[in-house]
Order: structure tokens, then C-alpha cells, then sequence
């Protein structure tokens, strides 16, 4: 299952594959053009609360990814929906964070890849 993950502000690559953007706000100075994504996928991101009260905090990491992941069971068509996309090329997605190593998007291809398994 070859999923990537990406800041969304990185130039493009052709070997990113399917772009999606999976955080909940748009990116803040980023046109559309500039994004270069296929589809914005905001409900597959963590709710406002778990977002807010994670805050890019690397001591809630753990807790954010058991609540993240609650939340992505709760939804099995959104993570079908990717997992299905994965399993036919790669998918890579987009995040805004700083963070490159905790944020939503690492969690979702964590979970994305468990289910693979």
C-alpha cells in the first residue's frame, strides 16, 4: 500500500501520485493552483476539539493518535475510501503542520497501514 505523506507547501512531484490535502482548515497562504492536490479530504481530519487540544503538543502524541484513531473507526467509508485508493497506486497526503514527524497526516497513514495488514 504505498502511501506517502507530505507538507503541502513542498513543490509536487510526479511520484506523489494522488494528492490529497487531509487537515481539517485550508492551508493558510496556499492558492488551489499552488496546492496542486485532487480533492480535499477535511472529514478524514481529526474533529476541531482533538485538533485544538493536541496543538502540535509532543507530549499528547500518544493520546491524540488513540483518539484520532477512535475517530477514523467511526468513519470506515472516508479510510475505505483511501485504503481502496492506495491499494490501486500511491496516494500521498497532504498535511499544513510544521511538525513533519506528529502530525494527522503520519497518524492516518499509520492507521491507513495497519488496516492493510
Amino acid at each position: 500500500m504505498p502511501i506517502r505523506v507530505k507538507r503541502v507547501y513542498d513543490p509536487p512531484s510526479a511520484s506523489d501520485g494522488l494528492r490529497i490535502l487531509v487537515d481539517r482548515l485550508w492551508p493558510r497562504g496556499l492558492t488551489k493552483e499552488a496546492a496542486a492536490l485532487e480533492r480535499w479530504d477535511r472529514d478524514v481530519a481529526p474533529s476541531n476539539e482533538l485538533r485544538k487540544e493536541f496543538g502540535h503538543d509532543h507530549s499528547r502524541w500518544d493520546e491524540f493518535r488513540a483518539r484520532y484513531f477512535a475517530e477514523l473507526d467511526a468513519n470506515p467509508e472516508l479510510v475505505q475510501r483511501l485504503a481502496g485508493e492506495a491499494r490501486k497506486g500511491t496516494v500521498t497526503l497532504l498535511f499544513a503542520a510544521r511538525d513533519t514527524e506528529r502530525n494527522n497526516a503520519v497518524a492516518l497513514a499509520e492507521y491507513l497501514r495497519k488496516l492493510a495488514r
